[in-house]
């Protein structure tokens, strides 16, 4: 056995008692299933590793050595090959020490090297904006997961340790890195088919986000946990003598529906707790396939099924590989159980995907007849998606491939084309060509003429019709499922509006220049288009224009000294009366109070002050705690134009419209921070307008300014009470939140 007592003199005897404990643990654990030959390899890559991280600490204050040995850990844990751990404890030496990809070759060899250059190349990404740098780390990861799958599996082993102790940073950061987790590392860990792995992020990003809600869920569900689990006890003892008497070999085991899960489900369907039936399950493991299906017979004899409720992911498996039977009994009391039946082999591959092909026993791989090799599928992707420009497109494209359930269609011809539920004859359309899609004008299903929004099903046939001189129409965006289909239909909107964009563009950029006494002039232009890696000035303005880029961000980009500051930094001074010495204080989100409005602060204990209108709907939440109220003025005198507002305003689609709102705006004085399209009509606009402003009086004015424009249909200030709610500014959220 190795033993981590017999290090040899160096970095590694160094480490705390915590790490050397992590050492023995995971080589006890890889002496389980791997030969004594790797065992010894993986703990040279721990010393060295260990003198290579010598003197650098975590913000916990731990040696740094004791995550990649965690890292270690997780991927010991899904039984992996010895090259997968031997790189997991060395896949931050490349980024975080003086070490050279080229020392790692010459000690543990070239596939050792590659995946720990694949891992690091992940992390060394500096980007302009958050989304560019988001939409080339997915690039990345493809084009890494095309040749090593492992290099993925270890990036989600470091994501996950990095979430189980991301307490010692501050709130905003967390929720950041949770944000990202649920963005981009939950999706692939769920299409490679890692059911394990995913419900733990899932579980540890949505505390990080919503701590309170994550905490009043977990509350309701142990309250509710002794009742349910009765009821499958009952359902299991009933299932297990059932199957002995017919001499199946099984092993019965109950699953728990992962918090996360339950708050999507509650949330997407807009019900209660109560009302989610599968938050307990009851997994059943047979020896092969026919033995499935002889099992849900007899639990079907024994119990009543739930209409509708039976999925068979055995002869259809999900595209990450999944299969299984689902089926929903009614048990005691018509209470609903879910049994899932699946083989053993099915049962590794559902916990661990693709990462099912690397596991290892007793020193040699395992043939695993289900485990699914994602090449085919992630090459398709990264051929179809890694050459778009757009960096939002190409990230909001990849999103919906990657965390879809698939439908199959037929062509006229015969051909299968395969889909993501909820897609439309649209989305078919393009899947066949981006030609096709964009010409499309009507189409059939199964030989009858339907609407183009229609929802297609397994084994339709479809037929498109198309006609020349059809352009896909912008209402279209919000029909298509699938991100290529969405792709395709902006870039035509793009090409064929370019023209009004770049006018548009040109003037967001010369109200946003003006406002921090510059010119938008071409040479500036040109020089921020190079900042944003754009070909050209136009293509920047045209940017500006769709509201792809908001022009305040390029005022930033060229003139950062110039940055006008947010309200939060202005000292409570400058601005309110009624505030402690030193009191921070920030705006609600939910009613954005203007100078010259009557206002109150809710204090948050350790935190600050929020400040609302006295007429927010929020306020109804401390009725009862009138202690945390202040009573709050404005200082009078002139306020800082950088107080947030929001407006709604339906306006003509006509030639130069925007550029007339725009001015009208600018000429009293506001600045357009952004501009988002809530809803496109060939003849209409809807628009939400964000503003910053000196106070209410300000306000008033640029809602008459349009007000008396002609082109201008309605226009309102916008306030939004769900922002406020469960969130407050400083901490995330409210300090109560009901189920």
């Amino acid at each position: 056995m190795v033993s981590a007592a017999s290090d040899p003199p160096g970095a590694a005897l160094n480490q705390s008692s915590p790490s050397r404990f992590l050492v023995s643990e995971l080589l006890e654990l890889l002496e389980s299933y791997l030969d004594t030959a790797q065992v010894k390899e993986i703990y040279s890559a721990y010393l060295f590793s260990a003198e290579a991280h010598e003197g650098q600490k975590r913000l916990s204050g731990e040696p740094y050595i004791y995550h990649p040995l965690a890292v270690a850990k997780i991927m010991a844990e899904m039984r992996m090959d010895g090259q997968s751990i031997t790189a997991a404890i060395l896949h931050d030496v490349i980024e975080d020490t003086p070490t050279a990809k080229e020392h790692i070759l010459e000690m543990f060899g070239a596939d050792v090297a590659h995946l720990v250059d694949g891992v690091s190349k992940l992390t060394h990404l500096k980007f302009p904006t958050r989304v560019e740098a988001q939409a080339e780390n997915f690039r990345k990861m493809m084009l890494a997961m095309v040749h090593d799958i492992r290099i993925i599996v270890i990036k989600l082993a470091d994501r996950t340790h990095n979430l189980r102790t991301i307490g010692v940073m501050p709130p905003d950061k967390r929720r950041r890195i949770a944000k990202e987790t649920i963005d981009i590392y939950i999706p692939i860990a769920h299409r490679l088919g890692m059911h394990k792995l995913r419900l733990e992020l899932e579980r540890l990003a949505f505390e990080a986000m919503y701590p309170m809600r994550y905490k009043v869920l977990s509350d309701v569900v142990k309250k509710n946990r002794g009742n349910r689990k009765e009821v499958m006890r009952e359902v299991e003892a009933s299932i297990c003598a059932q199957l002995e008497n017919a001499d199946i070999e099984s092993r019965i085991f109950g699953r728990e529906k992962n918090i996360y899960s339950i708050y999507k489900k509650m949330k997407a369907k807009h019900i209660s707790f109560s009302e989610v039936y599968d938050v307990y399950a009851t997994r059943l493991l047979v020896k092969d396939l026919d033995t499935c299906y002889r099992a849900l017979g007899m639990m079907h004899n024994l119990y009543k099924p739930v209409p509708g409720r039976f999925k068979d992911y055995i002869s259809q498996p999900k595209t990450n590989g999944y299969r299984s039977i689902h089926t929903t009994v009614s048990g005691r009391n018509a209470r609903r159980v879910e049994v899932q039946i699946r083989t053993k082999s099915m049962h590794q591959v559902a916990e661990k995907g693709a990462a099912a092909t690397w596991s290892y026993r007793d020193g040699a791989r395992v043939d695993n007849p289900f485990a699914l090799d994602p090449s085919t599928w992630i090459s398709s992707l990264t051929e179809r998606f890694s050459s778009e420009g757009d960096d939002g497109e190409f990230l909001e494209a990849f999103k919906l491939e990657m965390y879809t359930d698939q439908v199959f269609c037929f062509s006229p011809k015969g051909d299968v084309i395969k889909l993501p539920r909820g897609a439309t004859p649209i989305d078919f359309a393009y899947a066949i060509h981006t030609r096709i899609g964009a010409a499309c004008v009507s189409a059939k299903v199964d030989g009858l003429r339907v609407p183009l929004w229609t929802r297609l099903r397994n084994g339709q046939s479809v037929q498109i019709i198309t006609a020349e001189g059809q352009t896909p129409p912008a209402s279209w965006i919000d029909i298509v499922a699938t991100g290529r289909a969405k792709t395709a239909i902006r870039r035509s909107l793009r090409e064929f509006d370019r023209e009004k964009f770049i006018k548009l563009g040109q003037e967001f950029a010369r109200v946003a220049f003006e406002n921090v006494n510059k010119k938008a002039s071409d040479r500036a232009l040109k020089t921020a288009a190079k900042h944003y890696g754009l070909p050209s000035a136009d293509e920047l303005l045209a940017r500006l224009g769709s509201s792809e880029i908001a022009a305040r961000d390029v005022v930033a980009e060229l003139y950062p000294n110039l940055k006008v500051r947010d309200a939060d930094e202005v000292g409570p001074a400058v601005a309110l009366i009624g505030l402690e010495p030193g009191q921070k204080f920030t705006h609600g989100a939910c009613c954005d109070p203007l100078p010259g409005e009557r206002i109150v602060g809710i204090i948050f204990k350790g935190h600050g002050v929020v400040v609302h209108t006295i007429d927010c709907p929020n306020l109804l939440h401390y009725e009862t705690q009138m202690d945390r109220w202040l009573d709050l003025h404005w200082r009078d005198g002139q306020h800082a134009a950088t107080n947030p507002a929001q407006i709604i305003t339906t306006i003509l689609n006509g030639t130069g419209v925007m550029g007339r709102i725009c001015t009208l705006i600018g000429d009293q004085n506001a600045n357009i921070s952004d501009i988002h399209f809530l809803d496109r009509k060939p003849d209409y606009f809807k628009l939400l307008v964000e503003l910053e402003l000196r106070d209410v009086s300000q306000l008033h004015m640029v809602l008459t300014a349009l007000e008396a424009e002609s082109d201008v249909a309605e226009v309102s200030r916008h306030r939004n009470p769900e922002l406020g709610r469960d969130i407050d500014a400083m901490n995330g959220e409210w300090g109560e939140i009901g189920v």
